[in-house]
């Protein structure tokens, strides 16, 4: 059966996933891209806009795992984009523009309908009011065999990993201190009793956490 994963999902010192207060000017809350900066130098996120450079290393080799394999994405709502409650702007279509770079179908967990989106480059996006075990089987459906990633954001991934349903999880813990936001880790006590643990810290600071199911 197909794997169901998670990549390149940065954390706070704190445990936090996203700042407090997203808005369209804010993607990440009040963290803005103190959680990100690592990724944001490396040539896996340049490629993955078109862009060429980019910092090879670790920090690189980790994110470019992000795509290789993968045949579908689950993300929650607020990593699609900002609104909350019925959908008001059906012209919004992400903050990725015309042609996303997840190139698979997309399912966007939500509980207020809306028509499924067909974008540039091959990326589908569904909305879905499902538990994580039936948006699951949607994705594996959709993914034609390959695998299945979680991308977000974190009470998304905590949703999926309290239902015991992720098998590889990629953690980079950036040292900085937000002391507030949505968390990862609440509820999740004696996570690590599933997983072999792999990491290792990179000269830009940060550490890569690398959970894969015991089997």
């Amino acid at each position: 059966m197909s794997l169901v994963r998670v990549h390149n999902f940065s954390v706070s010192l704190d445990g936090y996933g996203t700042g407090e207060g997203q808005s369209l000017d804010a993607p990440f809350g009040h963290a803005a891209d103190r959680l990100h900066r690592w990724f944001f130098g490396t040539r896996a996120f340049r490629r993955m806009h078109g862009d060429e450079g980019g910092e090879a290393g670790v920090d690189d080799a980790m994110a470019r795992a992000w795509g290789d394999g993968i045949g579908a994405e689950i993300m929650g709502r607020n990593k699609f984009g900002p609104q909350r409650g019925p959908w008001e702007d059906h012209e919004w279509q992400g903050w990725w523009g015309p042609e996303p770079p997840f190139h698979t179908p997309v399912f966007v967990l939500t509980h207020h309908p809306r028509p499924r989106l067909e974008m540039a480059g091959g990326t589908t996006f569904h909305f879905l009011a499902a538990e994580p075990e039936e948006a699951l089987r949607r994705a594996r459906a959709a993914a034609g065999g390959l695998d299945v990633r979680i991308g977000g954001g974190p009470s998304t991934v905590r949703a999926f990993l309290a239902a015991d349903l992720i098998d590889h999880l990629h953690v980079v813990v950036v040292p900085v201190v937000l002391g507030r936001g949505v968390p990862l880790w609440d509820g999740l006590e004696g996570l690590e009793q599933r997983f072999r643990t792999e990491s290792v810290t990179t000269p830009s600071g940060v550490t890569h956490l690398t959970f894969t199911r015991r089997t």
